[in-house]
């Protein structure tokens, strides 16, 4: 930089503190410094007009938690917001990436936008401050978001902080960048080159200052592309710099070639992009932190307390894709769809998500508050399913059951993914109740249901059609209604448990069963069948299945001949890291069950389904030696720990079940365990065998291409990488999917097989990070059940529909039992009808504020494409929205009622419907 230019530079100083709800203390802790710090902030922006303005860490959540405390600063509040003083929003919460869903991203930006909106101005800034590496889809969010930009501290090189590089081998040539996604969309991005505290504390003494500003000025200085300096006032937790003003005062004295100011991103952000010189460096797609020594990316935060991933996998998947389609479904059965209800359902979600706490990177304290909230967020979520379905249900004509007899009982199956959908599924059906209104004393109600006649049953479709299935009595169950216009209604029940093939349900939509008895049942007959072959071997038109002594199996593909041997092979490691990163003990091999014999059996043998249940004994080491304890209280960084594992062991009894269905694409396994072990991590092995440089992985929004071998630079002998619903590997004409449910981590290991390895558990004992922090909870001691499914595939998982299937894998069946009734709703029934090859599914939602369906998706291929969406309500019109829903006057024109609606590389694409009368 000339001396000309720096003759005219500007630092710009942006008060701030980076608030993490809960981290080395417990929520409420946090809380109550966070109350101190926003009193002593309003006080200081009465009582000094030179201080200026102040960023609130991106997160409305800051102003909910303040005023639960201090409801009547609400008036002052917004007067400082109104006034450009205090800067709020975009977010609801600061989420960590790629553990959270591209749904919940969105919900988080809506939300946001929502809450910072009734306090005033919205600060349309992509605050990034700590988030654990960035998905490649941010830009394209931001830019649907209306905001041009992106400022972050991790993931680009160099990254400063616990990231440093040594060599000046950069992504970026500056601190200010383009980063581009996939999709082409481009933002402004701005590095934390010196981390977000490189302003922190300015002194108000001359000698210090002097000391101070020398280095800071340096250091901007050393990566800045423009004489537009950054230095962000404050950091975790950070209490107000009262004195900034005086201080400021004192740097301009000293410094008077510097213009120094209390600024804030807008005006920090218009300087830079109208004192740009030159090209910036333009990064592309992800920002993992792939260019570093891979010791300090925090990638293993991913494996961290699993049972939280899982816990929130499962209540993403209710929320975006069960809750929020059936809400929209049973506006045609009339119901209003409950905002309000999902708004406090996403917000309780959301308080999980922040990079601390999904991370599962705390203190005991706070994951335990966790489970609460994951449990609060469901329960809401399943209140809403079930009103919603029901109301669907009961607005289902299943008339035509009546032939079979009054006592048949209906059952509607939904299909709530985006493509049409086969598979087993259960559902629990009062056969007959006896209300405790009607009369008769408990034991003459508890004796009629008990002598109940079960008879010949049998299941069929809305075509008289029988259909396989099985029942299991489950006896008598206790159950009530809660009526809207009457008291609580107690019943007994005689309760059966029906599992059938549910065949081709469209998506989107349902389809309906009956259990149907007496006379009628006897003339119904199915064709017995089997999948279970000789031996250990289970077989369907597409897949052969055949478990070895081991336990490992091996998956032949029918369709493509590929064979895939030595899968499901359990691995078992010492971990002497901590919850941010993995540390294998020096020296040590894995242990395996590849050389252990497995007790096999059949537990399951339907026309529609097999399922065997492998069962491995083994013994692993109980715990890290008291070497690690003594590093752990010495603060010894992580990678250059000594300590191994003790010879004592402790039993590791591995329960697998491995099932089959009929008409199924791929192998799903249900692993259960009972972890006695500590300071380890378990893994299942996946060799694929297939040559390739790289692998695919769901990310948000996004089939991410990632290369098997790291940079040059990679030091860490582990290669772990995030994934969300799956990750393929592919080539030679043959592809692997592995999907899972709230196993986020993964390694395409360098073994020659092209393995893949998903860790289903890591166990450790402490915090890690700037302290001392024990967390003998995350050494996750207990009970553990993990699902995944295996999916063979011909080489492209969009073209053969692997990834379809994966990402369906992610969402339960609903089912709801109902009445013989005429019904405005066909007994097969879909509400929305669209076509694309390259497009998935990924929401179903409506607007508040315009009451329009809106329904997303994302091309999964960089190449363009088209959506085609048939209407089947002939009053409709579609229109094109951003991921805010704002609304556009620009209508898609309608021929015969199906819409073509062009779609971008890699494009995320909302369309809305507007339902005309």
């Amino acid at each position: 930089m000339t001396s000309e230019t720096k003759s005219k530079r500007t630092a710009h100083i942006i008060s701030h503190t980076h608030w993490d709800r809960e981290w080395y203390l417990p929520y409420e802790k946090h809380h109550m410094r966070l109350i101190r710090t926003m009193d002593v902030l309003m006080d200081t922006l009465e009582k000094d007009t030179e201080y200026k303005s102040f960023y609130l860490d991106g997160q409305t959540i800051i102003l909910e938690d303040y005023l639960q405390v201090r409801p009547e600063q609400k008036e002052r509040l917004e007067k400082y917001i109104n006034e450009g003083r205090i800067f709020i929003g975009p977010w609801y919460i600061l989420q960590d990436a790629f553990l959270t869903s591209g749904e919940a991203n969105i919900r988080n930006m809506q939300i946001g936008h929502k809450d910072a909106r009734r306090y005033g101005q919205i600060s349309k800034i992509g605050y990034f401050p700590d988030t654990f590496g960035l998905v490649g889809q941010t830009p394209q969010l931001m830019r649907q978001s209306g905001i041009d930009n992106a400022v972050f501290g991790r993931g680009v090189k160099p990254t400063g902080f616990n990231n440093t590089v040594a060599d000046s081998d950069y992504e970026s040539s500056f601190s200010e960048l383009i980063w581009e996604g996939p999709d082409g969309s481009k933002v402004l991005g701005i590095l934390f080159a010196n981390w977000y505290s490189n302003g922190n504390e300015v002194p108000v003494d001359p000698e210090e200052a002097k000391i101070f500003w020398d280095r800071k000025l340096a250091d901007a200085e050393k990566y800045a592309s423009t004489p537009e300096l950054l230095y962000m006032n404050g950091c975790d937790h950070q209490p107000i710099q009262t004195d900034l003003a005086e201080a400021l005062e004192t740097a301009r004295t000293l410094y008077p070639d510097t213009e120094f100011v209390h600024s804030n991103f807008p005006k920090y952000l218009d300087a830079v992009k109208k004192a740009k010189e030159g090209e910036l460096s333009v990064v592309r797609g992800e920002l993992r932190s792939q260019r570093t020594d891979g010791w300090g990316t925090l990638v293993n935060t991913a494996s961290a307390r699993v049972y939280l991933k899982q816990m929130n996998q499962h209540g993403q998947a209710l929320l975006e894709k069960v809750a929020e389609p059936l809400a929209s479904y049973a506006r045609i059965a009339g119901q209003e769809y409950p905002h309000d209800l999902f708004t406090y359902a996403w917000k309780t979600l959301m308080q999980n998500h922040p990079h601390d706490s999904i991370c599962g990177c705390s203190v005991d304290e706070v994951h335990r508050e966790m489970v609460t909230r994951f449990a609060k967020s469901r329960d809401v979520a399943e209140s809403i399913i079930e009103e919603s379905k029901q109301a669907v249900a009961d607005a289902v004509d299943t008339s035509v059951f009546r032939t079979f007899g009054e006592d048949t009982v209906p059952f509607v199956v939904f299909n709530t993914t985006g493509w049409k959908r086969s598979g087993t599924v259960s559902v629990d059906l009062d056969v007959q109740r006896v209300y405790f209104r009607d009369g008769g004393t408990l034991e003459e109600m508890s004796s009629r249901m008990k002598e109940l006649d079960l008879g010949a049953r049998a299941v069929v479709d809305a075509e008289g059609k029988p259909v396989a299935f099985t029942l299991e009595d489950l006896g008598l169950r206790f159950g009530y209604d809660l009526p809207d216009d009457k008291f609580r209604q107690p019943f007994m029940a005689r309760a059966v448990r029906i599992t059938l093939e549910a065949d081709r349900i469209p998506s989107l939509g349902l389809r309906t069963y009956a259990l149907v008895g007496g006379s009628a049942a006897e003339e119904l007959s199915i064709q017995a069948g089997s999948l279970v072959k000789e031996g250990h071997v289970m077989e369907n038109d597409n897949l052969r299945v055949e478990a070895a002594a081991n336990g490992s199996i091996t998956i032949s593909d029918k369709r493509t001949g590929r064979v895939y041997s030595d899968l499901l092979i359990y691995e078992d490691t010492g971990d002497i890291g901590n919850e941010y990163m993995y540390k294998q003990p020096e020296g040590e091999e894995a242990l395996t069950t590849k050389d252990l014999k497995a007790s096999i059996r059949v537990v399951e043998d339907t026309a529609y389904r097999a399922v065997l249940e492998i069962t491995h004994d083994w013994e692993i080491p109980a715990s890290a030696d008291k070497l690690l304890d003594q590093e752990q209280v010495e603060l010894i960084y992580f990678p250059v720990r000594k300590a191994q594992r003790v010879k004592e062991t402790v039993p590791m009894k591995i329960s697998t079940r491995v099932t089959l269905e009929r008409g199924g694409q791929g192998v799903k396994v249900e692993a259960s365990f009972n972890n006695q072990a500590k300071d380890h991590r378990v893994r299942m092995l996946m060799p694929t065998d297939i040559k390739s440089s790289n692998h695919h992985v769901d990310s948000m929004f996004e089939i991410v291409t990632r290369d098997n071998n790291p940079t040059k630079e990679w030091q860490n002998p582990s290669n772990a990488q995030h994934q969300q619903a799956f990750v393929d590997v592919s080539g030679d004409g043959a592809g692997l999917t592995v999907a899972n449910l709230g196993l986020n981590e993964y390694e395409v290991l360098r073994d020659g097989r092209n393995t893949i390895a998903v860790t289903l558990l890591r166990s450790v004992g402490e915090l890690g990070d700037w302290g001392h922090f024990l967390t003998p909870e995350a050494q996750c001691l207990g009970e553990h059940t993990v699902h995944l499914e295996l999916i063979p595939h011909s080489g492209d998982g969009v073209d053969t529909g692997a990834y379809q299937e994966a990402y369906q894998f992610q969402i339960p069946w609903t089912v709801s039992q109902t009445g013989l009734h005429e019904g405005t709703i066909p007994a097969e029934h879909t509400s929305i009808t669209w076509e694309s090859k390259n497009l998935a599914f990924s929401s179903w939602k409506v607007n508040e504020e315009s009451g329009d369906d809106m329904l997303r998706w994302f091309n999964m291929k960089p190449e363009p494409s088209t959506l085609e969406l048939q209407l089947t309500n002939q009053n409709s019109s579609v229109y094109k929205t951003t991921i805010l829903e704002e609304s556009s006057e620009d209508q898609l024109e309608a021929h015969a009622n199906r819409i073509e609606l062009p779609v971008g590389s890699c494009e995320i694409v909302t369309a809305g419907v507007r339902h005309l009368s």
